[in-house]
C-alpha cells in the first residue's frame, strides 16, 4: 500500500505540456513562485538527466485553464531562480 501511495504522489508531480511541434513532453513540477505581479512555474524535464530547470510564466485563461509562456528576460529568470534556490537551499544542492 505504501508503494502505491508513493507512485501516486510521484505521478501527481508530472506535468505534460505540448511543445511548439505538437509533441507532448513530460516535466517534473518543482514549484510555483510569485515574482512581481506574475506567477512562474519551475519544471525539470522528466526523462532527461541534465537537471535543467525550466521557468515558465503562468498565464491564467479561466478558472481551470492556464497557459505557460517562455520567459526571455534574464533579470526575471535570475530573480525567480534565486527565490527557488533560497527556498530549497536546505533541501537541494545547486551548481552555479
Amino acid at each position: 500500500m505504501a508503494n502505491e501511495e508513493i507512485l501516486q504522489e510521484e505521478e501527481q508531480n508530472i506535468l505534460v505540456l505540448t511543445d511548439e511541434n505538437g509533441e507532448d513532453v513530460e516535466f517534473e513540477y518543482l514549484d510555483c513562485i510569485e515574482y512581481g505581479s506574475k506567477e512562474y512555474i519551475l519544471l525539470m524535464p522528466a526523462n532527461d538527466d541534465s537537471n535543467e530547470i525550466i521557468i515558465l510564466e503562468v498565464e491564467p485563461v479561466d478558472a481551470e485553464t492556464e497557459n505557460y509562456l517562455s520567459v526571455a528576460d534574464e533579470k526575471i529568470l535570475d530573480a525567480v531562480y534565486g527565490i527557488f534556490k533560497e527556498r530549497y537551499k536546505d533541501v537541494l544542492t545547486f551548481e552555479d
